[in-house]
């Protein structure tokens, strides 16, 4: 009894699916299934069969010859549908209708049509007679490709007016800045983009040459009449930067007006391919603060870049960091012969080392987990791989930290560098290139320090061996830049979180300033460095101006869509230990020397005599190994003589 029971319900249920699934809402026509599709070309084909008949009825001419036409009108829509199936007319999405659903119906007439014509020919040879008019048959596929193309058209347009009405309200509502080919890209990629985001409302242009003109039947509007009036009478969200013209300037002018209005503004990376409609809306993303840098990118000179690493074994230390790791992923693109990857974090050295596999699953990664400060495994790393080139990235680089912690900071940036620079010069590196920072120039802080002590150190024993010995193999290269974009520890990852988590935004006093640049622009700077040097040199980069760290704080708070001092609350906390308000490229004794590229420079330092800096140094890292920090930092001062401590304990040692 139970058993019958459950075999009826099972029974409903099963029936209740099918019906569910037969039926289809009106609401959602987004897709139809092809047997609704096929029966709906099979009306058209009928419709168009039935007018070429009466056409040429009242012509007294027959379309079908043959009295007994029962036969031959089956045939005649087997044949058709039988083409439908060939070329897949039928499997197009309706409402994505274009040039190519045109393609495929016309083939799949026009193959009917040749069939009907062959059908004819040899139907003649047998009985004498056609079955079909063949001029019938040419009215009729004209009939039927118009009728059948015409239908979808129509479908796509009431599908884009009525249906996609009720979608497009909860769509956000845009301009797209420009009116060149790259504009109109943008405007198709988003057309057709899937899930919709955006619905575009108009184009701006810079200028007042296209004002009152329509661009894919959407007005175009000049940025003259002012960004935000026109936003605000369209009643659209923000605008996508689609003008790849725009200065920087230009740039940070509209950004500015947008978020003061608090409109969303959006732009686009440099894309390789602007045919690919799906890459371009993929990388459609909200504008970044490193966008708005205040100075052009620097173009790098691939073919003598590719000429001094392609073939080379490199090894990379601090290769885990954001510096190092943007080095590793730039050589990639260079050839190597093998990359030696060295850093002491495990965990992201492992990710690094599967993020290149990934990428270039043919190039040899040594991964080595080792402290640089360890002369003997650096040793045994030289004497595996033969390096010959090297990219010294390892450092201790949070100020604060290192004010409380001088003796590290000897030990990483100064002794660590000491020694790997020892072991290139034995093992006849090519070039040895080393990161430094701004904080090195007239030093406020111990981290600033320590690097400035190792920059000194590294050039003059370049020039030692290199007036001892003119065949001298090593050449070594140091790269100054300031802060670095979303570096870890930096000050933009820091003001994400704080405005992700609601606020305060904090930041130490209100006339702060700095130096920029992105993570991809110091690396590019480093591997341009590292082609041009001929060794002693220390390179600096033309960083624009400098930014301002409130205002920045206040961009960013914007850009997340909050209004600042209100929503998110921006705090002032004080100077920390060694910092100052503003950071130097340039020692105040210091030249600078041009070079081909019109963003780097040569810094012109005084050059220590290396004996006597190779004694100082040995006797700060002995000193370092005991802790005593008034000792440590005493002696630093000594080395550096425009070593002045900032809102330090250690300001007494000055007097």
């Amino acid at each position: 009894m139970n058993n019958n029971k459950n075999t009826r319900n099972t029974n409903f249920s099963i029936k209740k699916i099918v019906i569910k699934n037969l039926k289809f809402n009106l609401h959602d026509l987004r897709y139809l299934p092809r047997w609704i599709i096929i029966l709906i070309d099979g009306l058209v084909l009928m419709i168009a069969f039935i007018a070429t008949h009466f056409l040429f009825k009242g012509t007294d001419l027959d379309y079908i010859v043959k009295t007994d036409a029962s036969r031959f009108i089956i045939l005649f829509f087997i044949v058709n549908i039988f083409f439908f199936w060939v070329f897949k007319s039928y499997s197009g999405i309706i409402r994505h209708s274009s040039y190519i659903d045109a393609v495929k119906l016309f083939f799949s007439q026009t193959s009917a049509l040749l069939f009907f014509l062959t059908f004819n020919f040899a139907f003649e040879l047998i009985y004498g007679h056609k079955a079909f008019s063949n001029i019938a048959l040419f009215v009729y596929n004209t009939i039927a490709f118009c009728g059948l193309f015409l239908y979808r058209i129509v479908v796509k347009h009431v599908f884009d007016f009525y249906f996609l009405k009720r979608e497009s309200e909860k769509l956000t509502k845009i301009f797209i800045f420009g009116t060149d080919a790259n504009a109109i890209f943008v405007a198709n990629a988003i057309i057709i983009e899937e899930p919709p985001r955006f619905k575009i409302v108009g184009f701006l242009d810079k200028t007042d040459q296209n004002t009152n003109k329509r661009m894919l039947d959407l007005p175009i509007f000049s940025q003259s009449k002012g960004i935000s009036v026109l936003l605000k009478a369209a009643h659209a969200e923000g605008i996508i930067l689609a003008d790849k013209s725009l200065s920087v300037a230009e740039k940070i002018a509209i950004v500015d007006e947008c978020l003061e209005f608090n409109y969303k503004i959006y732009s686009l990376p440099f894309l390789l391919n602007w045919e690919n409609k799906k890459e371009i809306s993929q990388n459609i993303k909200k504008i970044q603060i490193d966008d708005l840098l205040d100075r052009l990118p620097i173009i790098l000179n691939d073919n003598s870049v590719a000429n001094q690493l392609e073939g080379k074994t490199i090894l990379i230390t601090g290769a885990a960091g954001s510096i190092g790791s943007e080095i590793v992923r730039q050589i990639l693109k260079y050839n190597p012969k093998q990359i030696i990857i060295l850093d002491q974090a495990e965990t992201p050295l492992h990710e690094l080392g599967l993020e290149i596999k990934s990428l270039n699953s043919a190039m040899i990664v040594h991964a080595i987990v080792a402290d640089v400060r360890n002369k003997g495994i650096m040793n045994s790393v030289f004497m595996a791989y033969k390096p010959q080139l090297i990219f010294h990235a390892a450092a201790y680089k949070h100020v604060p930290m290192m004010e409380d912690n001088p003796s590290q900071a000897v030990l990483n940036n100064v002794d660590a560098t000491k020694k790997l620079a020892d072991l290139a010069c034995k093992y006849h590196v090519e070039k040895f290139i080393m990161i430094s920072t701004d904080k090195a120039v007239n030093p406020s802080n111990i981290m600033g320090a320590s690097k400035r002590i190792a920059e000194k150190y590294v050039q003059s024993l370049q020039f030692k061996y290199q007036t001892e010995n003119e065949k001298f193999h090593t050449k070594f290269i140091t790269t100054r830049f300031g802060n670095v974009l979303g570096s870890n520890g930096s000050v933009v990852p820091l003001f994400s979180k704080q405005i992700a988590q609601g606020g305060p935004v904090t930041l130490t006093h209100p006339d702060i300033i700095r130096y920029f640049m992105t993570i991809t622009e110091a690396c590019q700077l480093v591997l341009e460095a590292s082609i041009m040097g001929n060794g002693g040199e220390i390179y600096i980069f033309d960083m624009g101006h400098p930014v301002k760290i409130i205002d920045l704080a206040k961009k960013m708070i914007k850009l997340a869509g909050f209004i600042p001092e209100k929503e998110i609350k921006i705090e002032i906390t004080g100077l920390r230990p060694g910092e100052k308000l503003y950071e130097e490229l340039l020692n105040d004794n210091s030249k600078t020397i041009a070079t081909h590229h019109p963003k780097i420079m040569i810094a012109q330092e005084i050059i220590d005599e290396y004996e006597t800096l190779h004694m100082d140094i040995e006797e700060l890292i002995k000193i370092s190994r005991f802790f005593n920090n008034k000792n440590i930092v005493t002696k630093m001062k000594k080395i550096v003589p425009e070593f002045i401590s900032k809102n330090s304990s250690f300001e007494i040692l000055d007097n």
